[in-house]
């Protein structure tokens, strides 16, 4: 298999730390190309029509777009339990989609900054996506702690590299302060393996 891939992207990030946990880091090829929302690579594009990283290519069946498709392909065929089932299951869904929300709008941030002419580059929707962001955290730093300290999950992946991206990208805008509890067990993720093997 092969995996679409840029080092800085969270999304494909998130794709390669489920690699790292389920031991199969070694499976997937990362064919790493350059591509922005302006200007796709050709070879992306071929294998998504959206252009969008991450796209994993099988060699057999269509190619998967969608950081969430892939994770959760891949946790099947790995048989790796990083969807739990039962009502523990839509916890941690809903919880991979708060992770994967910040990491599009954080995203959505730097493209507005870096792709757009310096006059047309609007504050207010720069500062409207820093507020999804926040409220995201304030809701892991409160009512999602509980499930955060249960075992490791995809919905704990799209998390960690949530926060990751926005040490990367947002350092400036200090996330931490205010939300101990979150900062706390970020502290203890990002040491594990499968982060600091795939740090931007």
């Amino acid at each position: 298999m092969k995996l679409y891939h840029s080092p800085a992207s969270p999304f494909v990030r998130k794709v390669v730390v489920l690699l790292h946990e389920l031991g199969k880091a070694e499976a997937v090829e990362l064919a790493t190309v350059h591509s922005t929302a302006l200007d796709s690579d050709t070879s992306l594009m071929a294998a998504n029509p959206l252009a969008r990283l991450p796209a994993l290519e099988r060699p057999e069946g269509v190619t998967l777009y969608d950081s969430r498709v892939i994770t959760a392909y891949l946790d099947d065929l790995y048989k790796g339990g990083m969807y739990p089932t039962g009502s523990r299951r839509w916890e941690t869904l809903t919880l991979e989609a708060t992770g994967d929300g910040m990491m599009d709008s954080a995203v959505s941030m730097v493209y507005e900054i870096r792709l757009r002419d310096e006059a047309q580059v609007s504050q207010a929707w720069i500062e409207a996506q820093w507020a999804k962001v926040e409220r995201g955290l304030d809701a892991l730093n409160t009512r999602w702690m509980s499930h955060l300290s249960g075992p490791v999950g995809a919905g704990h992946i799209a998390v960690g590299c949530a926060l990751g991206y926005l040490d990367f990208r947002h350092e400036a805008r200090n996330w931490r302060q205010g939300r101990e509890a979150l900062a706390g067990w970020y502290e203890g993720f990002a040491a594990r393996a499968s982060m600091t093997a795939t740090a931007p």
